[in-house]
């Protein structure tokens, strides 16, 4: 008798297995994402807008719940999301490109696009260049003339290394001819813009909506934008380009989901096709604008290609700095 009870549980899970396998039952428990940055930064504070509306019946019917695992410059929450997360779709990432891609390609971290499977894009965030709001700088050629004056004492923050904001740095060292001292800061983005607006450094790169903020509530201006064209939410502010620096939108920060290589692909499936719906919320678009977050909503698909095109591109950039 027991031996048929047995069996019976056995053929039970083998069952529930493979419904889960097979996507039908999917989800039927709360999901985690993993952010690798820490709380009140841009990444997390978008990522908990985009998930709000994970558990309405329109969407995947259960809540998103998100854990941070930052440090690094996101190199341990995806290290650790590459070698140690179930791929199971109960474990989500939150991805940022160039970041992690530019990590790979530098080495010394367990991963790379091989890693991961995109699920969708929700945003792409700029980095801009920022000063403290009593800083005696009002423009990227105040800041590139005191850079040339005084080689290496220009200080400011970033969010870590090989992450958006150094590459941004990179670029403008190379493009203005300069010699500048980037910080990382070991509580990313939102640590970095504190040290900018506490006066531990004379300026920053960070990402455009953590400044849109920081400069609503007086405490930064921004100088200019790492970006090919002006952004909506700072007509005002010029792109490096518009200012002499000949730099492009490779440090353009893109924000989505992923799931560790190895989920079973009806997984995938569902996500694929229900996460870029659950961004198109309206709710969501109102948090986000109100945030100074910039939506860019990209599928699977066009996820997959964006990844490919910035590991050539961050390939080839990397090499030349």
């Amino acid at each position: 008798m027991k031996k048929l009870i047995a069996g019976a549980a056995l053929a039970l899970m083998a069952l529930t297995g493979t419904a889960q396998a097979d996507g039908h039952n999917y989800p039927d428990r709360p999901i985690m994402m993993m952010v690798s940055y820490g709380a009140g930064g841009a990444t997390d504070f978008q990522a908990r807008i985009v998930t709000m509306t994970a558990g309405n019946e329109d969407a995947l019917g259960m809540p998103i719940a998100i854990i941070n695992k930052p440090g690094a410059g996101g190199r341990v929450g995806w290290n650790w999301f590459a070698t140690q997360a179930e791929a199971d779709g109960y474990t989500l990432g939150a991805y940022n490109v160039p970041h992690f891609i530019a990590q790979s390609i530098k080495g010394g971290v367990d991963y790379s696009t091989d890693s991961f499977e995109p699920i969708a894009n929700w945003g792409a965030d700029p980095a801009v260049f920022v000063v403290a709001a009593n800083s005696d700088m009002n423009s990227m050629a105040d800041v590139i003339d005191f850079a040339k004056a005084n080689p290496g004492k220009l200080t400011f923050s970033g969010a870590g290394l090989f992450v958006g904001h150094h590459i941004a740095a990179l670029q403008l060292e190379k493009a203005a001819g300069v010699k500048l001292a980037y910080i990382p800061n070991k509580k990313g983005g939102a640590g970095a813009m504190k040290a900018v607006i506490a006066g531990d450094v004379m300026g920053g790169v960070n990402n455009l909506s953590d400044a849109f903020r920081a400069q609503a509530a007086g405490t930064v201006k921004i100088l200019g934008v790492f970006d090919v064209a002006r952004n909506d939410f700072l007509p005002d502010v010029p792109t490096m380009m518009e200012q002499g620096y000949d730099i492009d939108n490779a440090s353009v920060n893109f924000r989505g989901v992923m799931v560790p290589k190895g989920t079973p692909q009806a997984v995938i499936d569902k996500l694929a096709a229900t996460v870029p719906e659950m961004f198109k919320n309206g709710r969501v678009a109102g948090k986000m604008k109100a945030g100074g977050s910039p939506m860019h909503i990209m599928t699977r698909e066009e996820v997959q290609a964006m990844w490919a095109k910035r590991q050539e591109t961050l390939t080839t950039l990397l090499e030349g700095l």
